[in-house]
């Protein structure tokens, strides 16, 4: 793990809503599940099955990437947010779907990136992902293998530091994923011409206290730049909770679920 995720990570990442009542809300239709590698490493995970599945027909697979706010080992937290969209019973059936949510371990991130000068602005990416991230990598090849999952329909979104391990994630395998919804996250911009290709809709709170919209910003001018045709939408008045309004996006899922991986 780099300095700059030891040290400065958790204050930029951190993730204030969890006062949710995670006990309050019904998830009970996200599987617990645990992945355990031949060394021993351990990944919690939820996942949704698509409704009313049925073997050898082909569904999309959309990852979800918590915030640090809800680390740790107990397979529930990472559920307060986002998840519950896709629960909604006009989503479920007009959009049938896997839905994995893994948990980050408390000291462990989603993202690896080297930070100019411990400087906000000026990240670039590490030259290898953390070990959550690897392990989550190996995870959706596992579920790939076991399910009937469209892998030119691979989706993946993620609100703060999900929001940078959704940058981390489509950087390293950009021709992996068909869409992307970063959430008040930040990435490495001189990066942009890895990912122009990839349909991405961007999502932050202008008044962010603790990611700077700034770096929305200035991922969204660089994707641009580079030939992209990135969706950027802002939030005047929000600050960190942008995944409030982002989720709840009306033209959301019909955007994300239309998206294809091309050749």
């Amino acid at each position: 793990m780099t300095h700059f995720l030891s040290v400065c990570l958790l204050s930029l990442f951190l993730v204030c809503a969890s006062a949710v009542n995670v006990s309050a809300q019904d998830f009970s239709q996200y599987e617990r599940h645990l992945y355990v590698t031949a060394a021993g490493d351990t990944l919690p995970y939820r996942l949704l099955k698509p409704l009313n599945y049925k073997e050898g027909k082909k569904y999309p697979l959309v990852v979800l990437l918590h915030g640090s706010g809800e680390r740790g080992n107990d397979n529930e937290a990472q559920l307060i947010h986002g998840t519950y969209i896709f629960l909604q019973e006009a989503n479920r059936k007009n959009y049938p779907c896997f839905v994995l949510v893994p948990q980050c371990p408390k000291n462990g991130q989603w993202a690896s990136y080297r930070r100019d000068g411990g400087k906000i602005a000026g990240i670039g990416l590490a030259p290898e992902p953390t070990r959550p991230a690897q392990l989550a990598d190996e995870l959706m090849a596992q579920l790939s293998r076991k399910y009937s999952i469209d892998q030119n329909r691979l989706y993946i979104t993620g609100i703060s530091m999900g929001g940078f391990g959704t940058y981390d994630f489509i950087t390293r395998q950009p021709g992996r994923f068909a869409a992307a919804a970063p959430v008040c996250g930040g990435g490495d911009t001189s990066k942009a011409s890895v990912i122009r290709g990839i349909p991405l809709w961007i999502f932050h709170g202008a008044d962010d206290p603790v990611v700077p919209a700034a770096l929305s910003r200035d991922m969204t001018a660089a994707l641009r730049q580079a030939g992209g045709k990135p969706l950027y939408t802002e939030y005047p008045g929000v600050q960190h909770d942008s995944w409030t309004n982002a989720y709840a996006e009306p033209g959301l899922m019909k955007w994300m679920f239309k998206q294809k991986r091309k050749p």
